[in-house]
């Protein structure tokens, strides 16, 4: 039995482990590594990375499909299996930054076994016990697969297999419509399946339903067929698939299921490190930092919140500023995007209108700017969009954008809000024309334009001003 001692032990090889252990171990402490499976966690191998590289592909057939701009419209030959391809060779080209040997080349020790607590101070991988200062729990999170009657008896596919399936589905079955299950479902009606997303209750729930009633049309408009309000209750198998439920039975050749995630911590063994802990991850503080050992942090899915590989980031940046250097630090979710990468994207950060008006009732400002009005959207064709920005005391709280490059226009907004910027500020800026960001400036002018172009005030001021003018 090998024994260590280091400065910082983290358990999982995902984003927040491996921003962890690049940040820690360039700035001098000695960190050990523990990666019982893929180095990169589930971004990298089965989420993020592989689905954006389907999505892809279903955008190219889409475009040849459609034609436009004075381009005929060509049915495409769709190579199911080449896109899987494509999805590959994207995994392949991006896992070199995520490997073993780039970290060992940090001095990271890299072990690739299981990690559990057998004390406070201590955890086992293997045949080897590593004591360390710190420890940081980054182990994230699986897809969760309900406990439905029939369900083991058929075929099951998750984000952890769809991307190993070489064989176009002929008519693809998906169980829960949120981000997961619309992003797979347009991809693939895109690459030539016959698609049924089955949602217990409202699909895409956590945004703006303004906006997401955009989303859901395009899809519908595609050929997506999207039931609502309908539980699956029942699964039964043979030659095809059938999902039993109270809206009536829905039958396909594959199942995916996205449902949601479950966070990986069961098995650690935390009890023994005194680590207060539950199914939806570790018990932390705004620090990060376990209540109950204060040796112990939580990081991305882990820690109980957000499931979003940027969220793990952020938070080794945290644990960076905390653990390695000493300083006081505090993740906070106000500043936190999100995305869902359908065509249009929709995205958010802070609150939504709905949110905004019950935390701020009257002080809140709602200021919204179309698509349509953006001279790069008109170009290209693509004018369906909407932006609202949630304004409290000249400040934003909240952004809900549908439309073209939502996911890259929301961090205009996160920057504000994390900043704790002005309109003004928004306003202020300069941005290139034509682009699609003008739309966030517009948003801006959109605030000010009722002060400014509105108010007799302002309008008796500048005819004072005009007499007195040189």
């Amino acid at each position: 039995m090998e024994r260590i001692k280091t400065d910082i032990c983290i358990i999982g090889a995902g984003s927040g482990g491996l921003s962890v252990a690049a940040g820690a171990s360039q700035m001098g402490a000695k960190v050990v590594l523990l990666e019982a499976g893929e180095m990169g966690g589930d971004c990298l191998n089965y989420g993020c990375v592989p689905s954006k590289a389907l999505i892809a592909a279903g955008k190219q057939a889409h475009a040849v499909r459609s034609g436009g701009y004075g381009v005929a419209p060509v049915e495409p030959e769709v190579d199911y299996a080449g896109a899987k391809d494509h999805v590959a060779r994207t995994i392949a080209a991006i896992a070199p930054v995520d490997s073993q040997e780039r970290f060992e080349g940090f001095g990271v020790r890299v072990i690739r076994e299981h990690g559990r607590f057998i004390s406070e101070t201590e955890v086992q991988a293997g045949d080897t016990v590593i004591e360390a200062r710190r420890f940081v729990v980054a182990t994230g999170s699986s897809p969760f697969v309900p406990p439905i009657e029939g369900l083991d008896g058929v075929e099951v596919h998750t984000n952890e297999t769809i991307f190993d399936l070489r064989d176009r589905p002929e008519h693809l079955l998906i169980i829960g419509g949120g981000n997961i299950g619309m992003e797979m479902a347009q991809a693939h009606v895109r690459l030539g399946c016959k698609v049924t997303v089955i949602e217990g209750s409202t699909p895409l729930a956590k945004d703006d339903p303004e906006l997401t009633a955009i989303v859901l049309d395009r899809l519908r408009a595609e050929g997506v067929e999207i039931v609502t309000g309908a539980q699956a209750n029942r699964v039964s198998g043979g030659e095809a698939i059938t999902v039993h439920t109270e809206k009536g039975d829905f039958t396909g050749s594959h199942l995916l299921m996205a449902v949601g995630r479950k966070v990986n911590v069961e098995g650690l063994d935390l009890d023994k490190a005194n680590v207060t802990w539950s199914k939806t991850g570790v018990e932390v503080g705004d620090d990060l930092r376990s209540t109950t050992n204060r040796r112990v942090y939580a990081v991305g899915d882990a820690a109980g919140g957000l499931q979003f590989t940027h969220v793990a980031g952020y938070h080794g940046g945290i644990v960076v500023r905390s653990a390695v250097l000493g300083l006081p630090a505090k993740a906070k979710t106000s500043h936190i995007p999100w995305s869902t990468y359908t065509d249009p994207e929709l995205a958010q950060v802070g609150l939504t209108e709905a949110q905004a008006r019950e935390q701020h009732g009257d002080k809140l400002t709602v200021v919204r700017a179309n698509y349509d009005e953006n001279d790069r959207a008109q170009a290209e064709a693509k004018t369906t969009g909407l932006l609202k920005v949630m304004v409290v005391k000249g400040r934003p709280v909240g952004a809900s954008i549908v439309g073209a490059q939502a996911g890259e226009m929301v961090g205009f907004w996160s920057l504000a809000i994390a900043n704790n910027l002005k309109m003004s500020a928004i306003s202020n800026s300069v941005l290139p024309y034509p682009t699609i960001a003008e739309i966030n400036k517009r948003a801006a002018g959109a605030y000010f334009s009722p002060k400014l172009f509105e108010s007799d005030l302002v309008k008796r001021v500048v005819r004072v001003v005009q007499r007195w003018l040189p």
